[in-house]
């Protein structure tokens, strides 16, 4: 997420909120997520899926991961959009913590800017295991 705000030099992007949420709110938004793009195994028709996405609360797309570099990696990155009900309970209820990491992402700009990848301090990233098969089938992941 640095390599997208900049590491938190794009105007406008300067400030990186580390935002905490429950699993089970988080898997709330998966199990409610509608593709932004027409996926026909899933929803069987246009028609269908357009009405999916004007009753959804929570958008899904895929996008490109990026190294620290920013260069693209293999692997896809989740975006999950949300607006009404969803988006409202997300920061009423959901929000366990917050905090301001941008000093910490300034500081680790020049590292990544200078390709000092062993000096860089990432978090440790796992795969995350979506236990519902149906929702897992969905969205087009493996079961974990």
């Amino acid at each position: 997420m640095m390599y997208r705000c900049g590491w938190a030099s794009k105007q406008g992007q300067e400030v990186v909120l580390a935002i905490r949420i429950s699993r089970s709110s988080f898997d709330s938004l998966l199990a409610q997520a509608v593709h932004a793009t027409y996926r026909e195994a899933i929803y069987h028709s246009e028609q269908a899926w357009k009405w999916a996405v004007e009753h959804s609360q929570v958008r899904l797309q895929w996008d490109p991961d990026h190294d620290p570099a920013g260069v693209k990696v293999e692997r896809r990155a989740i975006q999950l959009g949300l607006r009404g009900e969803m988006l409202g309970q997300y920061a009423r209820e959901w929000v366990i913590d917050i905090e301001d990491i941008s000093d910490f992402v300034s500081e680790q700009r020049q590292y990544a800017q200078a390709h000092a990848y062993d000096q860089l301090t990432t978090p440790r990233e796992l795969i995350y295991p979506v236990a519902d098969a149906a929702v897992a089938s969905r969205l087009g992941l493996a079961l974990s």
